[in-house]
């Protein structure tokens, strides 16, 4: 194993630790904690927008200078109303009922027993997607509405507007007192 493997290696696993504690206490948050980071990350994305726009430009930039066709360079760009609608997406998912601790209709079995299912959170998700530097404002949220803590991996040609975002998430979640370890986003490019 070379020494850069085994850097990512121990980052990963040290990505993963933290992420796994987090999910501990996400797991165990209410729903008001959840909706009020939510909201704190809908303000903080609107009053950053003009940085955001200027972080992703530094994304778009290295993608023309890279060669990438007008087709992926419109996917990564957060035009204003691409910033707007990430703000519109998070307040729309506050809205939306807590699905934790919900418990489906009971059957009652020959044996008398009643059985039902009751939803939680699975612990810790890891999401890979492509340079759609929006995709890691939307899976946050939802992670994070369903009590989950998160590992993003984006596509290396966002990387900029992902660590952005990500800091963003990172500082609702502490404002609304969760632990901003709930969501990470894999700062190397390095596909290893």
């Amino acid at each position: 194993m070379t020494e850069a493997s085994s850097q990512i290696r121990q980052m990963m696993q040290d990505i993963g630790a933290r992420a796994r504690l987090a999910s501990r206490a996400m797991a165990r948050s209410s729903g008001e904690q959840k909706n009020q980071a939510l909201l704190h990350i809908a303000k903080i994305v609107r009053e950053r927008a003009t940085q955001i726009a200027a972080v992703n430009q530094k994304d778009i930039e290295r993608a023309q200078k890279n060669g990438l066709d007008a087709a992926f360079i419109d996917r990564l760009t957060l035009t204003p109303k691409a910033i707007e609608t990430m703000s519109l997406g998070l307040e729309q998912i506050v809205s939306l009922a807590d699905p934790i601790g919900k418990i489906t209709p009971l059957q009652k079995q020959a044996s008398g027993i009643e059985i039902g299912q009751m939803r939680v959170p699975l612990g810790v998700i890891g999401i890979i997607y492509e340079s759609r530097p929006n995709v890691t404002i939307d899976a946050a949220a939802l992670c994070l509405k369903s009590g989950n803590a998160v590992i993003l991996r984006g596509g290396s040609e966002a990387i900029d507007s992902n660590t952005m975002l990500a800091g963003i998430i990172q500082e609702g979640l502490a404002a609304a007192g969760l632990p901003k370890d709930a969501v990470q986003v894999i700062t190397t490019t390095d596909r290893a």
